[in-house]
């Protein structure tokens, strides 16, 4: 797909929320129609929780989902438009072909809970959206999500089995154990962040008095003990890695989050959760794309992986879990926090407002 980067955006730049969305439908109609088996093309992911007058930061890119019929190949990339950088995910219109199907996924819906639908030939996505907007807030369709999500959490610790720590083990527990926090935010009608997971569920449990569960889910993740000096010494290593890393693969589904143009995200936005006292907070981001960066090296340059194996190391011992004996331990915490986990989502459903029964 083409991006605009050599009329004069060649780098990542702040954009209101408003502009960002016409930007979006913008780029739609010039470049993303023309993808093979076209059906139809939304905007998912944060920017559906903005107000108009908000900023889409820097650090943030805008996710633009376009869905596809028939055999179309499936793709996600990065790119840049006018300053403002678009990740592109084609979804098979399968996935989304009823309102019942949207309602009960819990990263799914909330791309429909507003108007989002940025170029509809079919009127199909239309209608979803007026259909799962109604439903949205509903308590029936909030547990679901919640349940949904809190079967993904368990579903990825079944990944951790075979034997030893590997960075691919290591990344299934990292993500399964983050899932804990999209079942709380998902109860608060909150956007299931990817990057800022940890930071808006302590948003969110500080609103509805839980405070005190958030040291709970950092020390499953293993962040509550360490220091701002720990975290910005594992930045510091992740930055090293991701520059060798970045652009050396697209043969990993998560390749375009290393790459040049993924850098703000990954290194900027970490950056700056630490220097608004979130360092415990980014730590999961700082380890899911450490993993990434040595999985790319092994795969595309295994030469080089090993002059990173001492910031491996590091990275592991912090997080506690320095052999397969430490990762199953930690597994099995997780099973045994989850009911606790529903336990607040429950309260949360039960105390949120904007639930209606």
């Amino acid at each position: 797909m083409a991006s605009d980067s050599a009329g004069g955006a060649s780098e990542v730049r702040a954009t209101p929320a408003v502009r960002a969305r016409a930007l979006a439908r913008r780029w739609v109609l010039a470049e993303g129609s023309r993808i093979p088996g076209f059906h139809g093309a939304y905007l998912a992911g944060s920017i559906n929780w903005l107000p108009d007058d908000a900023v889409l930061p820097a650090t943030s890119d805008l996710d633009i989902n376009v869905v596809v019929t028939g055999n179309a190949p499936l793709r996600r990339e990065k790119l840049l438009y006018h300053g403002l950088l678009l990740e592109i995910t084609s979804l098979p219109f399968e996935q989304i072909r009823s309102p019942e199907m949207v309602l009960g996924h819990y990263h799914l819906a909330g791309g429909f809970r507003r108007p989002s639908v940025l170029l509809d030939p079919s009127g199909d996505l239309t209608a979803l959206q007026q259909a799962v907007t109604r439903g949205y807030a509903q308590r029936e369709w909030v547990r679901q999500r919640c349940d949904h999500a809190r079967r993904e959490a368990l579903a990825g610790l079944g990944d951790v089995t075979s034997p030893g720590s590997s960075p691919a083990q290591v990344m299934s527990w990292l993500f399964a154990t983050g899932r804990s926090t999209h079942v709380l935010l998902t109860a608060g009608l909150r956007n299931p962040t990817v990057r800022t997971r940890y930071a808006a569920v302590r948003e969110l449990l500080a609103e509805y008095g839980h405070r005190e569960f958030h040291d709970t889910l950092l020390d499953l993740l293993g962040s509550r003990q360490m220091s701002r000096r720990r975290v910005e010494r594992h930045l510091t290593a992740l930055e090293t890695i991701f520059d060798v890393a970045k652009d050396r693969s697209t043969s990993f589904p998560f390749a375009c989050d290393i790459s040049e143009l993924a850098r703000p995200l990954a290194i900027d936005g970490s950056r700056d959760l630490i220097a608004n006292g979130l360092y415990r907070e980014a730590v999961f981001w700082i380890a899911v794309t450490h993993l990434r960066c040595r999985l790319v090296l092994a795969a595309e340059h295994p030469a080089s992986v090993r002059q990173f194996d001492t910031d491996y190391r590091e990275l592991l011992d912090d997080l506690g879990i320095a052999s397969r004996g430490d990762l199953t331990v930690r597994e099995e915490q997780v099973r045994d926090q989850m009911a606790r986990v529903w336990e607040v989502a429950e309260a949360i459903m039960d105390a949120n407002p904007a639930i209606e029964d």
